[in-house]
C-alpha cells in the first residue's frame, strides 16, 4: 500500500469510528423500519421519516428526503427495502452537493492571494478554540505558515487556550491584553501575518449571542479592519457547532447566520453522539457547506468533510 493509500485508510477508519454511535443508532432504526417488508411502501416511508427526525436530521430536511424517495418509488414502481440504503445515500449526498458542500481531499488553499483569512465564530463550549488549534495543525502539516489571532478578548481562558494550542502546534499566536478591542487584535494579526509571508490566518472571536446587535457590530468592525490590510479578508467565515447538542446546534447556526454571513461549517464532537444527522440538516437548511468535522480528541481527528465518504459511512456501506 502506498503512502496516500495508508493515509486514506486511516482517514476512513477515523471517520467510521467517529460516526459509530450515529451509524449504530441509524442502522438499528432502519432495520426496525423495514422489518417484515419487502418493498418500500407508505408504512416504510412513515417509519423512515421517524428514523431521520430522531437522528436529528431535522423535520424540514427529513420531509425533503422523504419526498425525493417517494418520487423515486412512484417512478420506478417497485423499490425493494434492500435498495433503501443505497437510495438514502444518493439522495442525501445530492442534498449536500446542492448546498455547495465539496468532496475535499487536501488542505490546499487558493493560490491567487495570501494570506488566506478564516474568521471563526460560534458560541462558547462548542469546541471553537480547539477546532482552531486542530485546523492550524492540519495546515501546518500541509506545509503552510499559520498565524492565529486571539480576538476573543473577553475570556482569559480563550486567549490562554489558544496560546497553548499555538505552542503545541508550533505556530504564531498574536494577542493583546484582556478586554482589548477584538478588531485591533485582528488587525495586528493580519498585518504581522502579511509582513512575515504567512499562508493562512485564523481569527478566534467571542462566542456571545445574548446581545446580537453588539455581536453584529463587533464582527462588522473586525471585517472592516481586516480588509484594510488584505482587501479580500475574510475569505471564509466559519461557524463551529457541537453535534452533541443536536437541534440546538441548528438553532445556534440560524442565530449566527442572522448576524453575519456564514460561509462554511465545522461540526465538532461527532464521535461523542448519536446525533450526527444534524450535519445534514444544518447544511441543508442554511445552504452553507460543511467543510470540517471533528471526530475525536487528537489533533489529526479534525477532517476535511467529504460528503460521499460521510454518507457511505453513516449508512453502512
Amino acid at each position: 500500500m502506498g503512502i496516500f493509500g495508508f493515509f486514506n485508510k486511516n482517514k476512513k477508519e477515523t471517520l467510521d469510528k467517529g460516526l459509530e454511535k450515529t451509524k449504530t443508532s441509524v442502522f438499528d432504526k432502519l432495520t426496525r423500519a423495514v422489518a417484515g417488508k419487502s418493498t418500500v411502501d407508505d408504512d416504510v416511508l412513515d417509519n423512515l421519516e421517524e428514523v431521520l427526525i430522531t437522528s436529528d436530521v431535522g423535520v424540514d430536511t427529513t420531509l425533503k428526503v422523504i419526498e425525493r424517495i417517494e418520487e423515486r418509488v412512484a417512478r420506478d414502481k417497485y423499490v425493494s427495502t434492500s435498495e433503501l440504503n443505497g437510495i438514502l445515500r444518493e439522495e442525501i449526498a445530492a442534498l449536500l452537493a446542492e448546498n455547495n458542500t465539496e468532496d475535499n481531499d487536501n488542505w490546499d488553499l487558493p493560490a491567487d492571494h495570501t494570506p488566506y483569512v478564516i474568521l471563526v465564530v460560534g458560541v462558547n463550549g462548542v469546541g471553537k478554540t480547539t477546532t482552531i488549534g486542530k485546523l492550524a495543525y492540519q495546515f501546518k502539516q500541509a506545509g503552510k505558515k499559520v498565524y492565529l489571532g486571539a480576538a476573543d478578548t473577553f475570556r482569559a481562558a480563550a486567549v490562554e487556550q489558544l496560546c497553548i494550542w499555538g505552542e503545541r502546534v508550533g505556530v504564531t499566536v498574536v494577542k493583546q491584553q484582556m478586554g482589548s478591542d477584538p478588531a485591533s487584535v485582528a488587525f495586528d494579526t493580519i498585518s504581522s501575518a502579511k509582513a512575515n509571508g504567512a499562508d493562512v490566518v485564523i481569527i478566534d472571536t467571542a462566542g456571545r449571542l445574548h446581545n446580537k446587535v453588539g455581536l453584529m457590530n463587533e464582527l462588522k468592525k473586525i471585517k472592516e479592519v481586516m480588509a484594510k490590510v488584505v482587501p479580500t479578508a475574510p475569505d471564509e467565515v466559519m461557524l463551529v457547532v457541537d453535534a452533541t447538542t443536536g437541534q440546538n446546534a441548528f438553532e445556534q447556526a440560524k442565530q449566527f447566520s442572522a448576524v453575519t454571513q456564514v460561509t462554511s461549517l465545522a461540526v465538532t464532537k461527532l464521535d461523542g453522539t448519536a446525533k450526527g444527522g444534524v450535519v445534514i440538516g444544518i447544511s441543508d437548511q442554511l445552504k452553507v457547506p460543511v467543510k470540517y468535522i471533528g471526530l475525536g480528541e487528537h489533533m489529526e481527528d479534525l477532517q476535511l468533510f467529504n460528503r460521499k465518504e460521510f454518507v457511505d459511512s453513516l449508512f453502512g456501506k
